[in-house]
């Protein structure tokens, strides 16, 4: 935004010029945090449950912002301490943030930049950058970081790309209806992916079909002449498919499938009448668990939506937390895969747990949260899928996890919390298990990982992502 004038950010966002020179440059990028603001950037105040950031705008212009956006009740005293910076005035600055990362989204790239958006109820991260590494050996990519993917997040992560981004791929997560529509509207995607549709939030939206409808906000969202890639045969998603927005299907039977896998760790990907090769330099032993490869297919598909093709090595590094492999002495690995759980989730990292472990398999599951009252036996489900894949070792972490325990039938150790948990393992790994963590943000199972891995180094051949 630097080539923007300040009058022209206060146009884009529709907010007021309080202060500041009109003429001025535009700011670097958009920041929330006025204890980490830095010099260039606009400080944008958001009101809080407990808060009003906008409260924070003169500590924020001490710190050099460029400028400050608030709501009218605080813009005087930020131009008080304003000098030359620029005060901007909005009664809503969320709204007026989101509007000026719509604005920014359109001039990408000469206004010629794509965005790719995704979505679905497990996998959006990795799919994310399994997609970015796809794309950034032949466009100038951008993507959103960590936890970017709400409305505020979101915008964010717009306004963080530069000016020559070629392609923007934005991860979208929701928590209820009208969620990933209001993200969309902000993003205008050129492709949304929708990696699948599964029980997460169904404390909030009730049913699979309305957690269905709620990713489908995405399909809806997407002009026509759009693209929409989704899962091959989604009786889900069905219906919200558009005449009017050309699909890509991925997955068995689907427009983007696989066609063969190779002992070399090499993939034969079937796209479009013809095969896409590609050796993936992530997995156990370079071999995708099933999970991944379906992550890897919704990434070629949306790759080939903007005309790419890849080819060749394909080397990715997943966000913390996703299916990072770690080796500890004497042989033990610690799969952390803790970030967040739900049912398709779990029985996933569960299954990358059988095919990977080279002697016993440790699996350490935390409270699937927000399952509503159909909790108790989704987790009891989940210990019946441990018991079809051989799990021989079971420690479940807070009360909602003591359910998957009835269903197993293995040696298995019930806990309150990860502190706990911590303790139990550290007497119960063997040289030479396995081990998975996974559970839901709130039940903080990254302690147990940290507690088993302190001061160990990362495998240079992780199960769910090189590290490098």
């Amino acid at each position: 935004m630097k080539d923007w004038s300040a009058e022209f950010v206060a146009r884009a966002s529709g907010a007021r010029l309080v202060s500041g020179a009109p003429a001025r440059e535009g700011p670097r990028r958009a920041a929330i945090d006025s204890r980490a603001v830095a010099p260039g950037e606009l400080f944008v105040g958001l009101r809080g449950e407990r808060a009003d950031g906008g409260a924070h705008a003169p500590q924020a212009l001490g710190a050099g912002a460029w400028g400050v956006l608030v709501s009218p009740e605080h813009s005087r005293a930020a131009a008080e301490r304003a000098g030359e910076a620029v005060v901007l005035e909005h009664e809503a600055p969320l709204a007026a943030m989101q509007a000026l990362a719509r604005a920014w989204r359109r001039a990408l790239g000469g206004g010629g930049a794509k965005v790719i958006a995704v979505t679905g109820s497990t996998g959006k991260t990795s799919t994310k950058d399994i997609l970015v590494a796809l794309l950034e050996r032949e466009r100038r990519t951008r993507s959103s970081p960590e936890n970017f993917n709400t409305e505020v997040g979101l915008p964010l992560a717009v306004l963080a790309a530069p000016a020559d981004t070629e392609v923007l791929v934005l991860e979208m997560a929701m928590r209820g209806a009208d969620q990933i529509a209001e993200l969309t509207a902000i993003a205008e995607p050129d492709v949304g992916v929708i990696v699948n549709v599964g029980a997460a939030h169904l404390e909030l939206l009730g049913s699979l079909e309305a957690i269905a409808a709620a990713k489908a906000e995405l399909i809806a969202g997407l002009a026509p002449g759009s693209t929409a890639v989704v899962p091959a045969h989604d009786a889900l998603l069905a219906p919200h498919l558009r005449a009017d927005v050309r699909t890509i299907a991925f997955g068995d039977g689907g427009d983007v499938r696989l066609s063969e896998r190779r002992a070399d760790g090499e993939v034969v990907i079937a796209a479009g009448g013809h095969e896409i090769v590609l050796e993936p330099s992530f997995g156990a032993g370079h071999r995708l668990p099933a999970h991944q490869l379906q992550n890897l297919l919704a990434a070629v598909a949306a790759a080939g939506a903007i005309g790419i093709e890849p080819a060749g090595s394909l080397e990715v590094e997943l966000s913390a937390m996703r299916g990072q492999r770690v080796e500890l002495p004497g042989g033990a690995v610690v799969i952390n895969d803790c970030y967040n759980a739900n049912p398709m989730s779990v029985r996933a990292a569960i299954d990358e747990l059988a095919e990977v472990a080279r002697a016993r398999r440790v699996a350490v599951l935390g409270d699937m949260l927000e399952l509503g009252a159909s909790s108790p036996e989704l987790h009891r489900e989940i210990g019946r899928h441990a018991v079809q894949r051989g799990v021989d070792v079971l420690v479940t972490v807070g009360p909602l996890a003591a359910h998957i325990g009835e269903t197993f039938t293995g040696e298995a150790h019930a806990v309150a919390d990860a502190d706990a948990a911590a303790a139990t393992l550290a007497a119960l790994v063997r040289p030479d298990d396995t081990v998975l963590v996974k559970g839901s943000r709130g039940v903080a199972l990254e302690r147990v990982a940290e507690a088993l891995t302190r001061d160990r180094e990362p495998d240079t051949t992780p199960a769910g992502s090189r590290v490098r």
